[in-house]
């Protein structure tokens, strides 16, 4: 199942679509070609980096021209119970390991069910038009009624700080290195969350 938005850009006047995928729903090759050039080519990573083991259990969200052009992607994937967020940054060997969200580490159900959000980018033409704030408000919307999220978990790349602060998001603890990637802050989100479907 995936439903979509329409909005017009101010400045191109260009119709773009806001898709998003439940887990298992499959996606299509442009969605990972926006992800492999805003997140992964600029690193130096090879094709494939943009894949992740666990996309097909994840939400999907991204913008779409009418060309089928994606301009804009994101995902959001629960974090099981009794796991505290910390993962490999990408697929393949000599993977970074992103530290845990020290919070989710210990027995909190108050915190639970817990989501994380990953994998965001925009393409640079793009960038600065709310389409990363709208894909943001999407995935917490879908992890709220898919899921029944109580809390939300990310590690923003330092740029990106005041784009989650300005949908609610708050940095805890102190930056950190992703080897190949660069500085982060662990940040979070208390969500209204309720019973899943």
């Amino acid at each position: 199942m995936t439903f979509s938005t329409r909005t017009e850009l101010s400045d191109s006047m260009e119709s773009l679509r806001l898709e998003v995928a439940l887990p298992s729903i499959a996606l299509p090759p442009a969605y990972f070609e926006c992800r492999y050039v805003t997140l992964r080519g600029p690193l130096g990573f090879p094709q494939g980096a943009e894949h992740l083991p666990d996309d097909g259990g994840a939400i999907h969200a991204w913008w779409e021209a009418d060309s089928g052009e994606v301009v804009a992607v994101g995902r959001i994937h629960l974090i099981a119970e009794g796991e505290d967020g910390s993962q490999a940054d990408h697929a393949g060997p000599d993977a970074a390991v992103c530290p845990a969200f020290t919070p989710l580490a210990g027995y909190h159900p108050e915190l639970r069910p817990a989501v994380q959000i990953r994998q965001m980018g925009t393409r640079e033409s793009y960038q600065r038009q709310g389409l990363a704030a709208g894909l943001v408000c999407a995935m917490e919307a879908t992890a709220i009624s898919h899921w029944g999220a109580v809390s939300g978990w990310l590690q923003a790349r330092l740029g990106a700080i005041s784009l989650y602060e300005s949908e609610g998001w708050v940095g805890f603890g102190d930056e950190y290195e992703v080897k190949g990637i660069g500085p982060h802050l662990s940040m979070t989100k208390m969500l209204e969350g309720g019973d899943s479907d």
